[in-house]
Parts: structure tokens; sequence; C-alpha cells
């Protein structure tokens, strides 16, 4: 379980304070088990200072207090601050990412028959999209729907989640398409043929949560083998 540390203080001196933060993580590289941190001020007050540090768990938090530069630290930080800090140990029973689950969204949606669903709740109206496959580049909420129409004419298909990784407003993400050839795509008729594909798309979120922009790498060219489009030349 993900454990995570609240460090509240209060401090005019938050420039001295950030240099001695950029000093322990220099010092403990290769030592330190936290994962992540997080320093924000208050914006109703200046001098109150909240850090939140994550680590993958109460144990490696505690090899993490015991190494000897994070003691020294320490100390040097209660001298900057006005008074003692206060620290809230804090067991994580949900951790959301909202822009990684409007990614896993569009996944789920894009598979099935027919037309395809609004999409509205999961892009902007003006989406721009990225595929080397196309020749130019989609752009709009509809253009993505037919897009999406395509491949649900010409499969039977699903996507698996491999990996999914969110910073600032950008969701990665690692995919496998696995799907029946049961419609006509891209003029090539339909083969019954069983094909699996990967590939990797980024999205960029709006503040709203909403996807404004994607860019995708896959392997389609595995894909035309798998369907028996290229020729021996091709391949």
């Amino acid at each position: 379980m993900t454990f995570v540390q609240l460090i509240e203080c209060r401090t005019s001196r938050l420039d001295e304070m950030n240099r001695l933060m950029d000093r322990w993580v220099e010092q403990t590289k290769g030592k330190r088990t936290a994962t992540h941190s997080v320093v924000a001020k208050d914006r109703a007050d200046a001098s109150h200072i909240v850090e939140i540090v994550e680590f993958p768990s109460y144990e490696e938090a505690m090899r993490n207090s015991g190494l000897p530069e994070t003691d020294r630290i320490f100390r040097e930080m209660v001298a900057l601050c006005d008074e003692t800090p206060t620290f809230t140990d804090l067991d994580v029973v949900r951790d959301e990412q909202l822009y990684s689950a409007t990614a896993r969204r569009f996944f789920e949606l894009a598979p099935g028959q027919g037309d395809a669903p609004p999409m509205n709740d999961v892009f902007i109206e003006d989406y721009h999209d990225h595929d080397p496959a196309n020749v130019q580049d989609t752009i709009g909420l509809d253009a993505v729907r037919r897009e999406v129409e395509v491949w649900r004419g010409g499969f039977d298909f699903s996507f698996t989640i491999e990996d999914q990784m969110a910073q600032g407003d950008r969701v990665c993400t690692r995919w496998t398409f696995r799907g029946r050839h049961t419609g006509d795509f891209l003029g090539i008729p339909p083969t019954g043929q069983d094909v699996t594909m990967t590939g990797t798309t980024i999205h960029r979120c709006t503040p709203d949560g909403k996807i404004a922009e994607g860019w995708w790498q896959y392997d389609r060219l595995g894909l035309m083998q798998q369907l028996g489009a290229l020729d021996p030349l091709e391949l």
C-alpha cells in the first residue's frame, strides 16, 4: 500500500528551504526511498508550507527517515522554520489519476459495433489527433468518431491497457489491440483473421479533464502483414 507523509511548517525563508531540499536530493541519490515529492505554498498564508512525500510503503518511509542525510537536512530545516514542523502519516486508500481515467475511458468506448458513441465526455469539440498513418491530422470530435467507426467496421476488437503513466496534463498509454477481421478495412475484404497489434498513445488533457490532443505510434505494418495485405517485397 502506498504511504504518504504530510509535512507542514511555517517559514519566511522558502528559497533557502528549496535549496536545502535540492541538496538533500543530491546527497541521497541511490539511497532515498521517496518516489514523489510536492512542495506547496498556502495561497491564503504565504508562510504556511506543505510538503507531500510519497513512498511505496510505511516501512520504506522509515528507512528513508533513518538515512543520516535525512536527519541532517531535517535539523537544518527546523532552523529555517518559525516553529517545529508537524508530520501526518497517511496510508493511501484511493489514488485516482483523473486524466488517466479519461484516457482509459476512450479505450473502453472505442470497441463495439456500428456507430461510435458521442464521446463528448471524453474529447473536446476541436480535438486534434496526430496519427502517422493519416496523410492529414484528424481534427474535431466528429472526425474522431468517424475514424473509430472505420475500425469498428473492420474488426471485432478490444484494447488491453498494458501500462499507463501520467505527468502534468499528459497521459501515456501502452496498449495491445486484439481483434478479428470481420468487415472491410481500408479496401481489404474480411478475412476472418485474428490479429494483434501493439502501440502507444500520448494524450494531452484540459484542466476540466477532457482530451484535447493525441499522438499515436503503433505497428500498422504488422497489422497489414497479418491481413495478408503486403506483397513479399514489402516485408
